[in-house]
């Protein structure tokens, strides 16, 4: 197939808008926000009684296991089959479907609620898989870095198009003929269905226009994939400044993707925050996190990742400090968190994947080093979102949860500390 067609470029983008509204709507806004207000407190799941909200926050570690253990695989079956689009069509439907599902949910069906949800999140996992492994196939390598760009750009756009039409749903909700929030759940309903609608129709796009069946990789298995992890495991333990860093990449991401995932729920639970207050905080972390990835990638650029890394992990520290003294039904205070963490929460996980980028060899395909790199972060929010609701269960109080993420970011900082900088000097001027 010929490469960088511009039309094919174009559909490929558009499945960052298409599944984008997933990510930032559902699991971050609206699903946690509605689940936290509508389930029981208490739930009793086989034989033993959870929180309602450390038993979502159990679901969704699950969920992202069962991600850990199929992205090797699903990659393994891409490269060796060729046949890329139909499994990337096969987990939009069942993502979308699990989404779209979410309409019937209405709190107090909550482990239906809780099994949508979980199917949407692998439906989004796994489609992500087989839609990154088309780049090299429609795009030559100089345009890998424009193009990954342009479909973040896409995706920010349009799940942030997407959050605002949700609150709106809530706060204006008569314009839509809807009845208010605190008198029937039909608004988020609305809201899940609408998600998953748009999830599935806009996908359509990519899903015509890019290629069928592409050239199999030459002597490559199903379970080339775990080969792949496997070797790259036994590479990193020889280079000292790549496993520093990912030591210290695993241990604050455990703290930053948990705080992406439930920050949701301890506006809800802790600070007693109406649906509409919570949403619109979310929406303000999204638009100050892109301006605080180009702010820390400035200060990269003056000081070096090393020392940007670290100012980001110490604000993430100070953060969560405040985080836990703030009183509940105080919004105004929250709102100013929110700030705060929205120019970090940026800035640190571009500055991550830059970091990683430099510190790689560079003398080389680099994708099985990415897969590694992707592997480590969902493993990252496996355990990091496990430990909350293990503490937020055990203690009856998210605030200790708080303290737990406190633990991770200045334990980041201390592995961080002993990176050698000599190694980033010299990829930034190679």
């Amino acid at each position: 197939m010929e490469k960088n067609n511009k039309s094919v470029l174009t559909a490929w983008t558009m499945y960052d808008w298409a599944n984008s509204v997933y990510s930032l709507s559902i699991s971050s806004a609206i699903f946690p926000t509605f689940y936290e207000s509508f389930t029981p407190k208490h739930i009793e799941f086989m034989g033993y009684d959870f929180k309602n909200t450390a038993l979502y926050s159990y679901c969704l570690s699950f969920a992202f296991l069962i991600n850990v253990l199929l992205v090797p695989l699903l990659s393994g079956i891409s490269d060796a089959s060729g046949a890329k689009k139909p499994f990337m069509r096969f987990f939009v439907i069942l993502g979308s479907i699990g989404c779209s599902s979410l309409y019937f949910f209405n709190g107090s069906n909550y482990m239906y609620g809780l099994i949508c949800f979980m199917v949407a999140t692998l439906g989004y996992a796994g489609s992500l898989v087989f839609y990154n492994a088309f780049l090299p196939e429609i795009a030559t390598p100089d345009r890998f870095d424009r193009l990954s760009a342009r479909g973040f750009t896409m995706g920010y756009i349009g799940s942030v198009l997407m959050l605002i039409f949700n609150l709106l749903l809530l706060i204006k909700h008569d314009w839509f003929g809807l009845p208010s929030p605190k008198e029937s759940v039909l608004p988020f309903q609305v809201g899940f269905l609408t998600v998953g609608i748009w999830w599935l129709c806009w996908s359509l796009w990519p899903l015509i226009k890019l290629p069928g069946k592409l050239a199999s990789k030459a002597q490559t298995s199903i379970w080339s994939g775990y080969h792949e992890i496997r070797k790259v495991y036994q590479e990193v333990k020889t280079m000292k400044a790549v496993k520093i860093f990912l030591a210290a990449f695993f241990v604050y991401t455990m703290g930053v993707q948990t705080v992406i995932y439930v920050a949701a729920l301890f506006g809800k639970n802790v600070l007693l925050l109406k649906s509409e207050e919570m949403l619109t905080t979310i929406l303000l972390i999204q638009l100050i996190g892109i301006a605080g990835a180009y702010f820390f990638a400035f200060v990269a650029d003056r000081m070096g990742n090393k020392p940007a890394i670290l100012i980001s992990l110490v604000i993430w520290t100070v953060a969560c400090s405040l985080a836990y003294l703030l009183e509940p039904q105080k919004p105004n205070q929250f709102f100013a968190l929110a700030c705060l963490i929205g120019t970090v929460m940026g800035g640190i996980q571009s500055l991550s994947r830059a970091t990683y980028a430099k510190l790689i060899p560079g003398d080389r395909d680099n994708t099985s080093y990415f897969s590694f790199f992707e592997v480590t972060e969902k493993l990252a929010i496996v355990l990091g979102t496990f430990a909350w609701a293990a503490i937020d269960n055990i203690t009856g109080d998210m605030r200790n949860s708080i303290l737990m993420l406190m633990v991770f970011f200045i334990c980041g900082i201390g592995i961080l500390y002993f990176l050698p900088t000599d190694k980033l000097k010299s990829a930034k001027t190679t």
